[in-house]
């Protein structure tokens, strides 16, 4: 898999993006059209500045002043990966599978 349709593994991902919130952010909750969870990445106590517009991907981490405006970013920045990286997994695991 050479060429990645982000736009294609965004739309996909944004579908299921409640669940997959729920795995990478354990802990989380909804708050209206957010996911509200502590940032992995950082040493968060509690909840309240790491956001994720599940309607439109957008995320950000108040605190820090990281962002991103969709799923794919998410998971590189969660996992630490290129934004190919994440692409490729996330089609991987939503089962898109590229031509």
């Amino acid at each position: 898999m050479n060429a990645i349709d982000f736009a294609r593994v965004n739309r996909a991902a944004l579908l299921v993006l409640p669940s997959l919130l729920a795995r990478w952010l354990p802990g989380g909750r909804r708050e209206e059209r957010e996911y509200v969870a502590r940032n992995p990445r950082r040493a968060d106590r509690t909840a309240g500045s790491f956001r994720i517009n599940i309607i439109t991907g957008r995320w950000a981490d108040f605190a820090t002043d990281d962002t991103g405006g969709d799923p794919v970013s998410l998971a590189a920045y969660l996992f630490d990966l290129s934004q190919f990286d994440a692409a490729r997994r996330l089609a991987v695991m939503l089962g898109i599978h590229e031509r």
